[in-house]
């Protein structure tokens, strides 16, 4: 009896490790299937400014630091609320989907480009004045005057941010993002050649690196406008809607909480890089920490395919009802991306003598990028954590409360050390990025205890009334298509 019982029992166990595994195996593959293009779209998307930095600092070194300026402290703002408040679809969309409300899918998309067209224009003036405005914070005259005319490039940036964005999040909540991978491939490769072509053979320099950025990104836009208007989303998208124009307050206020949410974070590296300005030697000191920012936030945009492969599935699962789903998909994207984490993190440690050349010409800021590998190796780990987080979040529709965390940890913990380290231990740079280390990890350990104490049953309730709450019955609608 003491052997058959013995067997029965190992028996059980051993199904369900094999049912462990076949469920990991079957969420494994629902993330992928977000994750992987997401990843793409993200790399590749990043890469166009990368390959420009990567121009401009062949151009020249005021160049380089201007644009460094420009795209680690302005654009970044920009980058910050419109991305922030496009994020707000991700709940929207996600939950809907996962509800079978795919109709409401592109009144919510059209709802959130009025709502993130008027944020973005309100930015204007930023990019209009940046000279003064560097002038007038204390930034020297020569990169103040470089990146007032480098900003004004980066106005039709702007709005392609709005639309690509946007369309981003109203695709990828139907797994419809493949197609955004081919289109922001398509463009990286593209960009690559007209910045080879006016930079190196016309000779066209600041405006030729810029020009190049401007047409690939928006051959990107036009894509993704005939896919969803040339009828491949035929249950998502109906066609323009009066809808669209009702319930605006909601989806502002959801987009607003988005936006304070990603823009902590998001600003929270820019006025690092703002801070090194003031440092001796401040191009070597802006045209360094830069680099490893993009080395770092490059990094980054492939754990941002796990955040946005976290969001959709919580958001997903949330809008179906199933509370135990959503909390397996969590440990499971998280476990994944952890492991990608700690391969990059070597990998950049092994190769950190090499990276830096790709950026710069210059040995002396090649030596500034690698004295500071280690602190980018450890950003590079933590960077596999924290997204994840902030999209479970997101797919849960909780940015507020977020956004409540990242201004403790990054704003009351992470800068006041890092500027107590740099500038009164005379860390310099190192310890700017100390404190910024330590803002991150404080982030992070508060969003996991958040996320290990949330009652998931709770927000499936909360998902199910807010997608009841703005719901319009297809045949309320009275749409003209595109």
């Amino acid at each position: 009896m003491d052997e058959t019982l013995e067997d029965n029992l190992l028996g059980r166990e051993r199904e369900q490790v094999k049912d462990l595994k076949s469920r990991i195996w079957i969420e494994s593959k629902k993330f992928w299937r977000v994750a992987s293009p997401a990843m793409i779209t993200r790399i590749t998307t990043y890469g166009i400014l990368v390959v420009s930095q990567s121009f401009m600092g062949h151009i020249g070194e005021t160049e380089l630091a201007s644009y460094a300026i420009i795209q680690i402290f302005l654009v970044r703002f920009a980058n910050g609320i419109v991305f922030g408040m496009s994020s707000a679809l991700e709940t929207l969309c996600g939950q809907a989907f996962g509800a079978r409300h795919c109709h409401m899918m592109g009144i919510y998309l059209q709802r959130s480009w009025i709502v993130v067209l008027v944020s973005a224009t309100i930015l204007l003036p930023v990019f209009i004045f940046t000279s003064p405005l560097l002038k007038l914070i204390g930034q020297a005259d020569e990169l103040a005057v470089e990146a007032g005319k480098i900003s004004l490039w980066f106005i039709p940036i702007l709005y392609y941010f709005v639309f690509s964005m946007t369309m981003q999040k109203f695709l990828q909540a139907q797994l419809k993002n493949m197609i955004i991978g081919w289109l922001s491939s398509a463009s990286f490769v593209v960009h690559l050649i007209l910045s080879w072509l006016f930079v190196y053979k016309l000779s066209l320099g600041v405006p030729g690196a810029m020009g190049a950025m401007i047409i690939s990104t928006w051959l990107m836009v036009i894509g993704e406008f005939v896919y969803i208007f040339g009828g491949w989303c035929p249950e998502s998208w109906r066609g323009f809607s009066k809808s669209a124009f009702t319930d605006l307050w909601p989806v502002a206020k959801l987009s607003l909480s988005s936006g304070v949410m990603i823009c902590l974070e998001v600003w929270y590296n820019a006025l690092l890089v703002l801070f090194a300005g003031y440092m001796k030697k401040a191009t070597i000191a802006i045209s360094a920490f830069s680099i490893c920012l993009n080395i770092n936030t490059w990094e980054l945009m492939i754990c941002i395919g796990f955040l946005s492969a976290a969001s959709v599935r919580v958001a997903n699962e949330l809008g179906r009802g199933d509370a135990e789903a959503a909390k397996f998909s969590i440990i499971v994207n998280l476990s994944t991306s952890v492991s990608l984490g700690v391969l990059f993190s070597v990998l950049f440690l092994a190769f950190k003598h090499v990276i830096s050349y790709a950026f710069t010409s210059s040995t002396e800021v090649a030596k500034a990028v690698s004295s500071l590998s280690s602190l980018l190796s450890l950003s590079i780990l933590l960077n596999s954590v924290q997204p994840v987080l902030s999209g479970v979040a997101v797919g849960a529709g909780r940015q507020t409360l977020v956004a409540y965390v990242n201004l403790g940890s990054y704003y009351v913990a992470g800068i006041p050390i890092g500027l107590l380290l740099g500038y009164v231990a005379k860390l310099g740079v190192r310890g700017i990025w100390i404190g910024m280390l330590c803002g991150v990890a404080l982030q992070t350990l508060i969003l996991l205890w958040i996320t290990w104490r949330t009652d998931w049953k709770a927000q499936v309730e909360n998902a199910s009334q807010r997608l009841n709450k703005w719901f319009s019955a297809p045949s309320e609608e009275k749409t003209s298509h595109a």
